[in-house]
């Protein structure tokens, strides 16, 4: 459940999504007018950029600014890599030479319209790198890497251009701006400063160095976790099918028949012909989990799944993560820091590595206690059956589901029927109407990236165009796991208004059968958490790309996201989408009633398992630049013994394929999530106060003040806008049951 923010900066590059999501550093090169690109290079490049019509090098004239995706060939992308870095350096040159005194209009915003070429084949080719990707894009990647970061840290560590930011910032008082355009101001001085510009220039190269390190060190975890999570099947005979139900038994046929009808040898097809194929992308291995009754099969699906990266093989995470954390000390301790959580910290709503672990700890004792007291329900399952073996991580989900039907009478089989992809979607679209008269049509005669992608208008009460919004669901190999947003399109006021294309892209399981795609509850929540970011991209409305949708604090941008997933149980919304795949019977009151009454079921798994990362997260962004390389099986055992995780849970992320933060943005912030609940479990509560969870007045405060704002204002300023007041954790303690109320 994540953000790929693509709402590139085109001044700094909020983030450069360089290996997912990122933060590519910047920093200043003497030499600013050459290519980006070494001269043998250009040479071939620019030579077979004549040799084809580059989509990118035009307007794209298609249906709302749509990316012509049957027209870009991989073979496209690096001559638009190179004129789009040289492009950019070009204008940014022309700031630097203009011999006017320095402006906000003629710098600070013309600064703001740099890199577009640069921009809109980034958006492009990331999105597509994790979502649609292949051999070509993936070398591509590995690449672009280096040349990115140096790319970037030739514009923000520019000595001359920062002077004339400089110069307009110190007489900031006395220009008139609005308090948007002060803002705007403040910020881009602030990342220019946060990315080396006040250093010596020998700090600055030592930046640059490190820069170019972590870019291609956090393009290898990822490509190392997408081979390792591709490389195990648990390929089984159908005597090996006990326990599972008719649908996993058919997804797993319908995931053989797929393997074998791509294989190329003969060898390879009868490897998969006649069996039934699992494996560790959570879709798949959930349902396996739960409903198997060969334990020694879930031990061997779980393990592949918990070990990825950690094989001694040629996609082994240990050292790449460690290199990473230690790099980021050494870049922390250039740049002034204590850690690099001190360093990252600084730009959130919770300041401090301090602060960070105090509000996780709040947490941790009460969901510990809790998940022991899970692990002794489930034991008293498994005696009960007259078992001989203790509870272990890979009987979790087996045994979770036992106690929820004994206890709750209620079961992922009875609720799944209720909830196909489209009823889901419908769900979803009406509580947006419902909040904010949203509407969606759906588009059929979109060119898009993948047959699987769906594509709808997004329009506004009045009629007037919002934005598009892709929809990506199920899961395939060529796609990397989790959920996320991002966006092909930004939205800006600035010279004209020009509105988003949005993406989510998730991995549900597909169709089985003649029936369509059946979600989880766990997915339904999914789906509605991604598209709460879809409407921070969607609803967004400012005058600066950099400043729109997603741009803000990590811990603050969640909480538009985890807000929209408590409309997804209320009873009023599921009503109205959750009817039967077969029979068009509307959910029953009865099971709605146990689905809220379980809603507080397994809540000390849940928690633990994601505190017990985030602190992990915490610990290695903590180290020093005087710490020694660690050795990360070492590390990662000292942090979980220290804060005494129970060996029936793993950390919902283990350092070897702990991408959020390895390979993507939420480094010191993958406790985001858990600030962000804080936000949102008060914010709702706020709703339910009214008495009405659609309460016009408050639904557009929501909007007006959380959706619409970007980072055009403080956060914390945006959210006392919104509620009234700062927010307050008892909300979130009653959501999760750890208030000491029982469930």
């Amino acid at each position: 459940m994540k953000i790929i923010n693509t709402q590139f900066k085109t001044s700094l590059l909020a983030l450069s999504v360089v290996a997912g999501l990122g933060a590519c550093s910047k920093q200043a090169d003497t030499e600013q007018n050459q290519s980006s690109t070494p001269s043998s290079v250009q040479s071939e490049q620019s030579s077979a950029a004549t040799e084809v019509s580059n989509p990118f090098f035009t307007p794209y004239k298609t249906d709302f600014e749509i990316p012509p995706f049957s027209r870009i060939k991989d073979e496209h992308y690096m001559p638009a890599f190179v004129k789009g870095m040289d492009e950019h350096l070009a204008e940014i040159d022309a700031i630097v030479k203009n011999p006017e005194p320095a402006t906000f209009a003629n710098t600070v915003e013309e600064l703001e319209r740099t890199g577009k070429l640069l921009v809109k084949v980034q958006r492009v080719f990331f999105n597509l790198a994790g979502s649609n990707t292949n051999p070509q894009l993936q070398e591509l990647q590995r690449e672009l890497s280096p040349l990115l970061s140096a790319h970037y840290d030739k514009v923000s560590l520019n000595e001359d251009l920062f002077k004339r930011i400089e110069t307009v910032y110190q007489v900031r008082d006395t220009l008139s701006l609005t308090a948007e355009q002060t803002k705007f101001l403040e910020d881009t001085r602030k990342g220019f400063v946060r990315s080396g510009a006040l250093l010596t220039e020998e700090q600055k190269a030592e930046i640059t160095k490190v820069n170019s390190q972590l870019s291609e060190l956090t393009t290898e975890y990822g490509q190392n976790l997408l081979a390792e999570t591709n490389g195990f099947e648990l390929i089984l005979d159908k005597a090996d099918l006990a326990g599972l139900s008719d649908g996993i038994i058919q997804a797993a046929a319908n995931s053989a028949k797929q393997k074998m009808d791509g294989a190329e040898s003969e060898e390879d097809k009868a490897k998969y012909k006649d069996k039934y194929v699992f494996t560790p992308h959570r879709s798949s291995m959930y349902p396996f989990l739960t409903e198997s009754s060969r334990r020694d099969l879930r031990e061997k699906l779980y393990n592949a799944y918990i070990y990825r990266g950690d094989n001694n093989n040629e996609n082994d995470n240990k050292i790449v993560a460690a290199k990473i954390a230690q790099l980021r000390a050494q870049r922390a301790k250039i740049m002034g820091y204590e850690t690099h959580a001190h360093f990252v910290l600084e730009e959130r709503m919770v300041k401090t590595p301090e602060g960070v672990y105090d509000l996780l700890m709040q947490l941790w004792n009460p969901a510990l206690n809790r998940a022991k007291q899970e692990v002794a329900d489930m034991q008293a399952v498994v005696d009960a059956e007259g078992h001989d073996f203790t509870i272990a991580a890979w009987d979790w989900w087996q045994y979770a589901e036992k106690v929820r039907k004994a206890k709750y009478d209620l079961d992922e089989a009875s609720l799944k029927p209720y909830l196909s992809l489209d009823n889901v979607l419908k769900g979803v679209f009406d509580t947006s109407n419902k909040l904010w008269g949203l509407t969606f049509t759906e588009l059929h005669d979109i060119d898009v990236y993948h047959p699987d992608a769906r594509v709808w208008e997004v329009k506004d009460k009045d009629g007037s165009h919002l934005g598009v919004f892709i929809g990506d669901y199920f899961t395939r190999s060529n796609k990397r796991g989790g959920a996320w947003m991002s966006s092909f399109k930004g939205q800006s006021n600035l010279d004209k208004v020009e509105r988003p294309v949005v993406v989510n892209v998730c991995n549900f399981p597909g169709p089985v059968g003649d029936a369509p795609a059946l979600l989880s509850f766990e997915n339904v929540t999914t789906l509605f958490h991604e598209f709460g970011h879809a409407l921070h991209g969607l609803l967004t409305n400012t005058t600066y790309q950099s400043m729109s949708g997603t741009s803000g604090p990590r811990d603050f941008t969640e909480f538009p996201a985890q807000i929209m997933e408590h409309w997804a149980s209320e009873p009023e919304i599921l009503k109205t989408f959750a009817t039967h795949y077969e029979t068009g019977e509307a959910i029953p009151d009865a099971l709605i009633a146990k689905l809220l009454k379980a809603s507080k079921f397994n809540q000390g798994f849940s928690n633990t398992e994601y505190l017990a990362a985030s602190l992990l997260d915490m610990d290695w962004h903590t180290l020093t630049a005087d710490d020694e390389l660690q050795d990360t099986a070492k590390f990662e055992k000292a942090s979980m013994e220290k804060i005494g995780l129970i060996g029936e849970i793993s950390p919902r992320y283990r350092s070897t394929y702990f991408s959020h933060i390895f390979a993507g943005g939420y480094a010191s912030g993958y406790y985001s999530y858990v600030h962000s609940a804080v936000l949102d479990s008060d914010g709702f509560a706020a709703f339910k106060e009214t008495g009405n969870v659609f309460d016009p007045e408050l639904a557009q405060k929501l909007r007006t003040h959380i959706y619409e704002k970007g980072s055009t204002e403080e956060a914390m300023t945006l959210y006392k806008k919104f509620r009234g007041r700062e927010p307050q954790i008892e909300a979130l303690l009653k959501v999760r049951g750890l208030d000491g109320s029982t469930d």
